[in-house]
């Protein structure tokens, strides 16, 4: 088997969609000698931030000298991407080998009438992968909600960590921020600690509070107040940390935002619960953790002249944070989007807390059957008296970014992660770019 034989087996199975349950991921994960047992785990759920959070955590417990497995859902960079131990993603010849061990199980489940999903295939790579590997502890991020999500087959991870509610794949999770904090506080499990990021919609805290009691799990809510920004610009943030475990951090992280201060100090609050469960991570692992995460696409500055920032901006809460970026570090430029959604995300508000900011849109068409066209996108912005331009490719789309955007302003990327996995591609590759500019 080759690499494309491999990911053509599993991209073969995006045709069943899917299909709430646990029992066949059970049943699959059984079948290759249970790897999920011998691993020790963080679990994160949540809306947004779960990918930010992971990554700081995966890189803490790196640079604290754990063999660290990190499971992420979607992928920018490519597809091994979603598979990494130490900030390495897997091989593709290791790739292959877990490909080939699983799939004879898939199909002879399928003759069994147990249709075994796309993400289910996956899941089980990275368990067989993280097994063979022998990771010390995985920071394990879900794909879709919680409760029903392949990932919650784990036993008791170390410590469960919600992030930011926010509404997004309402048709499955629920319409109501309660609903859909209740999906996510699916992980959670008995006796084990839970830490939940603290600036959430009214109610949410109430329904993880609830799920904790139930569970007799101890909560820790990571306070907004528990970090103090020093300074913010384009390159990141320094900030002041203090709580009762870590004491007072002073840290820098290269990712851009207010709200990136929150996931931080919800990853600070998890380390501190893995200190009490016996880990060893000193604050110079926190620092060096920190200083030197890498998150592609979650306000990625790609240039200088002009700024270049790649979003995957794609529901109301991610919009209201990168609306929020957009005005505290770029005011007085002019500003350019090019943006393309998926047609069942809440198109309106996004659109809505973010296109007044623009002086320029251009609209594309994200590679996704779900897509928008990107006419149809454009149609729905001039709504908000902003002047769009549908563009069909994704080169001429940022060629033409460039060519209306001076070196004094910015141009801003974002309504999807499929476009932003794009995108990122046509920004690093079409042009080269001075070591200044980047």
């Amino acid at each position: 088997m080759t690499y494309q034989q491999a990911i053509d087996t599993i991209n073969s199975l995006l045709t069943f969609g899917i299909k709430p349950g646990l029992e066949r991921i059970t049943e699959l994960v059984q079948r290759l000698g249970s790897p999920d047992q011998k691993l020790k785990f963080v679990h994160i759920a949540g809306t947004n931030g779960k990918g930010s959070v992971s990554a700081l955590l995966a890189n803490t417990l790196t640079k604290a000298g754990y063999k660290t497995g990190l499971f992420i859902s979607p992928y920018v960079l490519e597809f091994r991407e979603r598979f990494q131990i130490d900030g390495q993603m897997i091989p593709q010849e290791e790739l292959i080998e877990a490909v080939e061990k699983i799939d004879p199980l898939v199909q002879q489940m399928k003759t069994e009438g147990k249709i075994i999903t796309e993400f289910e295939f996956v899941f089980a790579i990275a368990l067989t992968w993280y097994a063979k590997q022998q990771c010390d502890i995985v920071v394990l991020e879900t794909g879709l909600g919680g409760r029903f999500d392949a990932t919650n087959i784990i036993r008791t991870p170390l410590v469960s960590v919600i992030t930011s509610i926010s509404l997004d794949h309402t048709a499955i999770l629920g319409e109501t921020y309660e609903e859909i904090a209740a999906e996510k506080c699916g992980i959670i499990k008995d006796n084990a600690a839970v830490v939940a990021y603290g600036e959430q919609k009214d109610g949410v805290l109430d329904v993880i509070r609830q799920y904790a009691d139930q569970r007799h799990s101890p909560l820790y809510i990571a306070p907004i107040d528990s970090v103090r920004q020093l300074r913010s610009d384009l390159n990141g943030s320094d900030f002041e940390f203090f709580d009762d475990i870590l004491g007072t951090l002073r840290l820098h992280i290269p990712l851009i935002g207010e709200h990136q201060l929150k996931n931080a100090s919800t990853a600070l609050y998890t380390i501190g619960v893995l200190r009490k469960c016996g880990l060893v991570i000193s604050n110079s692992a926190i620092k060096e953790g920190f200083d030197t995460v890498f998150f592609p696409a979650r306000l990625e500055l790609l240039r200088k002249a002009p700024v270049v920032l790649l979003d995957g901006a794609h529901n109301p809460g991610g919009a209201a944070a990168l609306a929020a970026a957009v005005r505290d570090h770029l005011a007085g430029k002019k500003l350019t989007a090019v943006t393309g959604m998926l047609a069942d995300k809440d198109i309106d508000t996004v659109l809505s807390l973010l296109i007044p900011l623009f002086d320029n849109v251009i609209t594309v068409k994200p590679h996704n059957p779900r897509a928008l066209g990107a006419e149809n996108l454009a149609e729905k912005i001039q709504h908000y008296g902003v002047h769009a331009i549908p563009i069909k490719d994704d080169r001429e789309a940022y060629r033409k970014a460039l060519e209306i955007t001076d070196r004094e302003g910015a141009i801003v990327i974002f309504g999807s992660l499929y476009l932003a996995s794009d995108m990122r591609t046509v920004c690093m590759d079409t042009f080269s770019l001075p070591q200044d500019e980047i």
